[in-house]
């Protein structure tokens, strides 16, 4: 007579036993990992955080500028004591200025991606930052500028409370050199991660993206203020 086995029972390994599991290779409940493949491709695609805290930020910065652009159109409009002036001419200047520096970021953003992905140009394994200490000082040269435009201005006469087409200038000038100067502080931060070799691809990006849109608004002021001034 067949003597028949009963087959073992299955059993489900409980929480604790799950968690001492591995968690990459083949098999286990948490193989987040196929075997021989690549960890990266199965990272979650979410953004970091530095590039969805720069977008709410330069919304923010839209929303505020779009506001000063709606109250300087309805002031305008609305009262008959508008004075018409001609803008300093440093300000072409520094457009000239603003644009450059954008130019020299983009350069300096790809060769450290080079740097950090391992192709190493000529020039990029000694002064990898080489291009962003030049970003650095363009900016700086910006915000004289604009000092030096204010300065005028006050020195004809033409000072905050003298009119409110003068209000306005300042107003709109002296809120970007603000923001700009925002950017030079994260242009800074960007220079010391990477001298220590701590710096992030996504910190990199995030202040590039900021830097141009720094000199996308300026563009944008700079227009403003030549056809309502």
């Amino acid at each position: 007579m067949a003597t028949t086995i009963p087959e073992p029972p299955k059993l489900s390994p409980s929480k604790a036993d799950r968690e001492l599991l591995p968690s990459h290779g083949n098999g286990g409940f948490r193989n987040l990992v196929p075997a021989g493949g690549d960890p990266r491709k199965v990272k979650p695609s979410s953004p970091p955080p530095a590039s969805t805290g720069i977008w709410v930020g330069l919304a923010a910065i839209t929303m505020t500028f779009a506001a000063f652009t709606s109250a300087l159109i309805v002031r305008q409009g609305s009262w008959p004591d508008w004075q018409h002036f001609s803008l300093p001419s440093v300000l072409y200047l520094n457009t000239l200025i603003i644009i450059a520096s954008s130019v020299t970021l983009e350069m300096s953003r790809r060769q450290i991606a080079a740097f950090m992905s391992g192709a190493r140009t000529a020039g990029t394994e000694t002064a990898p930052a080489r291009w962003l200490y030049v970003t650095l000082c363009l900016g700086l040269l910006f915000v004289a500028g604009q000092t030096f435009a204010w300065l005028q201005l006050k020195s004809q006469g033409f000072g905050l409370a003298t009119n409110v087409s003068y209000s306005f200038f300042y107003v709109l000038t002296v809120a970007h050199a603000l923001h700009l100067l925002g950017g030079l502080g994260g242009l800074v931060r960007v220079i010391a991660k990477l001298n220590h070799s701590v710096l992030k691809r996504s910190t990199l990006n995030a202040t590039s993206l900021y830097w141009h849109f720094m000199g996308a608004l300026w563009l944008y002021l700079l227009l403003l203020l030549w056809m309502r001034l």
